[in-house]
């Protein structure tokens, strides 16, 4: 049986009994699901020394924002911002600025290439970035930026910081 829900001049139909969003359950689904997933979680552990890993996990979030401020970029049109963010934020120009090298001293050799990857493919994404404000194409820019994220990604999925 369904019942019938007015919404902005349309009608939908919705089982009877279907059940509402209940906060307290999503966290009680999301806890639990923490949980598991520590006890499951296969990912490499990398031992850092504490500022070090205070350091890289800043690092992290930053290149977590410079991601977004590209996408914000590509989204405005803005191809030469997003090639600068990516370029000076994420691309080999920001190792030195990162500390690359003295983390990378503390990275098993998997983890080194997944990083050294991905700030390949941000400097790849900030050449392609430049070609789409002069052609106007963006389609090869978001694959190039897609790069990018793989890398990130990749890493993230076999390594953890302790």
């Amino acid at each position: 049986m369904r019942r019938l829900i007015p919404l902005i001049g349309l009608m939908l139909a919705v089982p009877l009994g279907a059940q509402q969003h209940d906060p307290a359950m999503h966290q009680k689904h999301m806890a639990a699901t923490s949980q598991s997933n520590k006890a499951i979680d296969g990912r490499q552990l990398v031992k850092f020394p504490e500022q070090m890993k205070a350091h890289t996990l800043a690092n992290m979030r930053d290149h977590l924002l410079a991601l977004q401020e590209i996408q914000a970029a590509l989204a405005s049109s803005d191809y030469d911002r997003a090639a600068d963010v990516a370029e000076t934020r994420l691309g080999m120009t920001a190792l030195t600025a990162h500390g690359a090298h003295e983390s990378s001293k503390f990275m098993p050799k998997g983890m080194q290439d997944a990083g050294s990857a991905m700030h390949r493919s941000a400097s790849r994404f900030a050449t392609i970035a430049k070609d789409a404000s002069v052609t106007g194409e963006i389609k090869p820019a978001v694959g190039a930026l897609a790069e990018v994220m793989g890398a990130c990604v990749s890493c993230h999925t076999g390594y953890r910081l302790h």
